[in-house]
């Protein structure tokens, strides 16, 4: 038989491995719009808050390193270097810090794929993507937002890892989870894997020991720098942690969970945490959690998948335990992890609520959860607004007093010291001192000393009053605030 070569061949159609694109691409769009929700709804000039402030100076130009508390870890200003190096631009950090976030949104929430359907995944991104704490700190540089991804990375990773044990990816972020949240804050690191290293007690894992020792190493990577700077500034690991729970007010048992509640109404940090309740409407969220999170665990037992539900739920559990029962205070912050974390069982719960096992759409209790959802969202967005707005103006204060003090003369190099002097020397690229309270690292005598050289001034907010030693020198005013500035050389001794 003879074949024409001019035919048309036939084609027989290949089927092309397709998985991979809905797996990735609504994750990536949830990652994307969280993103974009940062840039608009937390302007990038909104300015430096005062823990930013200690961080950035770490590595900034702009302005002398601030005081290092022993609560504090270096993880933050490694984050923000890449910027802040070389840029004192706070508009340009923000837009770094927010594009850096959606990414590390989008590589936790991949770290948990062949554990839950891409819808929860997408659903949980968007749960935890739009609480107004996680908008509002997304783009800061402040370390509990990347503590929540690093617990997302860990633990999913590690439930990975348990399932197949040739997951190489997946034992690689065992480590960088754990050393993510490590570098960030040590001790939040130790309560997040307190689950993982109990299920790691069994004589299997054991017989394994790539998963201990990719977790340790990671710790041990993380932890490294804060147990040498223990060693160099603080005394030692313990003095540092004695310091850091003096800082702190005193670890011990503190229920703070009425604390926690009061701040959800914005307040970034509440201590002392005073006043009533907020409204209903703000914290009903709060406490639908668990409930959630147990019909969570419900649709996993029913599905034969529990492990993935329960490891998570444990974790956040030992995630939120110092914070809800062993501080004094609260800030909304601290709770970033525990959140992140449960976002994956509510939201399989919130799916469940929506269809029938057969998929087949609920009406009542579906229109009830969506309506609910509606109705969160919108909480969460008014109070981000206000929060935004109120922190906004407190960070434009700081910038006219700063603005002030130059024209007063106090330029650098120069040394503030008093109310705020922290974040107010920053904005005015001056060093900052303290003769007392927990940032305290000079003496009267050392910032009398000092203002022979250089400008010095004191702050005092509306209601305080000036330092001794300052009652003498110049006042003036701005934005509220009275500031002492030191007569320059010879009569600063003057004082009394």
């Amino acid at each position: 038989m003879r074949v024409n070569a001019s035919a048309t061949p036939v084609v027989t159609p290949v089927a092309v491995p397709a998985a991979r694109a809905p797996v990735l691409g609504p994750v990536a769009v949830v990652a994307g719009a969280f993103t974009l929700a940062q840039l608009l709804l937390v302007p990038p000039g909104m300015g430096l808050g005062w823990d930013e402030t200690v961080y950035v100076s770490q590595v900034s130009p702009h302005a002398p390193p601030a005081f290092f508390s022993a609560p504090r870890a270096r993880g933050v200003p490694l984050l923000v270097a890449p910027v802040a190096a070389w840029s004192s631009s706070t508009g340009l950090l923000r837009v770094y810090l927010a594009v850096l976030s959606g990414a590390g949104l989008y590589v936790a929430l991949c770290a948990w794929r062949g554990l839950f359907p891409v819808r929860v995944r997408v659903v949980a991104g968007a749960l935890f993507a739009s609480l107004w704490v996680t908008l509002f700190y997304g783009p800061q540089a402040m370390p509990n937002y990347w503590v929540a991804v690093g617990a997302l990375v860990c633990v999913g990773c590690f439930l990975r890892v348990r399932k197949d044990p040739g997951d190489r990816a997946a034992l690689w972020g065992v480590g960088a989870g754990t050393a993510l949240m490590a570098w960030m804050r040590p001790t939040d690191a130790l309560w997040v894997t307190l689950p993982l290293f109990v299920l790691l007690v069994g004589a299997r894992e054991r017989r394994r020991p790539r998963l201990p020792g990719a977790m340790v190493v990671g710790l041990g990577t993380g932890a490294g720098a804060w147990v040498v700077e223990a060693y160099t500034q603080f005394g030692g690991p313990a003095r540092r942690l004695a310091d850091a729970s003096r800082i702190q007010g005193g670890l011990g048992w503190n229920i703070a969970v009425d604390d926690q509640v009061r701040s959800l109404v914005g307040r970034t940090l509440c201590r002392p945490c005073t006043g009533d309740l907020p409204h209903p409407a703000i914290f009903a969220w709060w406490f639908a959690l668990p409930v959630l999170a147990a019909i969570g665990l419900a649709v996993a037992l029913r599905a034969g998948r529990a492990t993935p539900t329960v490891v998570p739920l444990a974790c956040a559990a030992t995630a939120a335990v110092p914070y809800l029962f062993l501080i004094g205070y609260a800030a909304p912050r601290f709770l970033l992890p525990a959140y992140a974390l449960l976002a994956l069982p509510v939201a399989d719960a919130l799916l469940s609520l929506l269809r029938r096992p057969g998929g087949a759409w609920r009406p009542v209790l579906g229109a009830v959860v969506v309506l609910g959802v509606l109705g969160h969202l919108a909480v969460q967005y008014a109070v981000l607004a206000r929060t935004v707005e109120r922190t906004t103006a407190f960070h434009r204060d700081w910038d006219r007093i700063a603005a002030e003090l130059r024209r007063l003369g106090v330029r650098p190099p120069c040394l503030l010291t008093g109310d705020y002097a922290i974040p107010i020397a920053y904005y005015a690229g001056c060093s900052s001192a303290h003769t007392h309270g927990n940032n305290a690292n000079t003496t009267r005598e050392g910032i009398l000393r000092t203002a022979e050289r250089v400008p010095v001034a004191a702050l005092v907010a509306p209601g305080g009053g000036p330092p001794e030693f300052a009652r003498a020198w110049p006042a003036h005013r701005a934005a509220g605030f009275r500031l002492y500035v030191a007569p320059t050389g010879d009569r600063a001794r003057t004082a009394p």
